[in-house]
């Protein structure tokens, strides 16, 4: 063999080697699996998988137990009304303030982040804890209040919990909001009625419209309350 090609051959020889002993390439950017810290950022701004838990409610309530409400608006702000019997409201008809309607965005969207761009409101994390992250900086109501966002308790069914957009108030017992992913599809439902069943009054237990059976669901989710801009009001603890 010339000695001009050894060269050539002791460098195929030393890739080949070379080639042998070097660590499998990475995973591409879409197989690396998240790690701990990662997950926990993309949960705090509510893009997480596990953020798709809420329930479209498959229970509807009979028609027969519906009551004709007021026509008229209450005005921006309610207190609660006085308790007449301690048994359970009967459920009422949706007003007719808009038809609830479905809305197909270009993305998937969260409930928290929806919630976010329509208030405003600079909280994050999952929804469950918007209620005590929002403590001395937001205003927290108890009741209702148009533009403000409902915060629903985590449960065993709303595990991160939930938060809705209040649109308008229709009587001390029935609100309408507009939120995402209720139905768990990651789209937005608009004018959706909301009716506190709660003993008191207090706007602690809601049911959900459920616009897929057009009646109320009947399953009660729990409410921590309602958080809005520059309202001066007591705040349930």
């Amino acid at each position: 063999m010339p000695k001009r090609h050894r060269p050539f051959l002791r460098l195929t020889a030393a890739a080949a080697i070379l080639a042998a002993l070097a660590p499998a390439p990475a995973l591409a950017a879409t197989e690396r699996p998240l790690s701990g810290i990662t997950q926990e950022i993309v949960s705090f701004f509510g893009f997480g998988p596990d953020q798709a838990n809420n329930p479209t409610d498959l229970q509807p309530v009979p028609q027969s137990v519906f009551e004709l409400p007021k026509a008229e608006l209450t005005p921006r702000e309610i207190a609660p009304a006085p308790v007449t019997s301690v048994d359970a409201p009967r459920l009422a008809v949706v007003a007719a303030v808009a038809p609830p309607s479905v809305e197909t965005p270009l993305h998937r969207l969260f409930c928290v982040e929806y919630a976010r761009m329509r208030s405003g409101l600079a909280v994050f994390g999952d929804a469950k804890t918007w209620w005590t992250r929002a403590k001395n900086l937001y205003a927290r109501a108890s009741h209702p209040v148009e533009e403000a966002v409902m915060v629903f308790s985590g449960s065993k069914r709303l595990k991160r919990g939930h938060v809705a957009v209040v649109t308008a108030i229709v009587s001390p017992r029935e609100i309408i909001v507009d939120q995402a992913n209720w139905q768990n599809k990651g789209e937005i439902d608009h004018a959706t009625p909301v009716l506190d069943v709660s003993r008191a009054n207090d706007w602690s237990q809601v049911r959900v419209w459920d616009i897929p059976s057009g009646a109320f669901g009947s399953r009660i989710y729990r409410i921590s309350g309602f958080i809005a801009k520059g309202l001066q009001t007591a705040s349930r603890e």
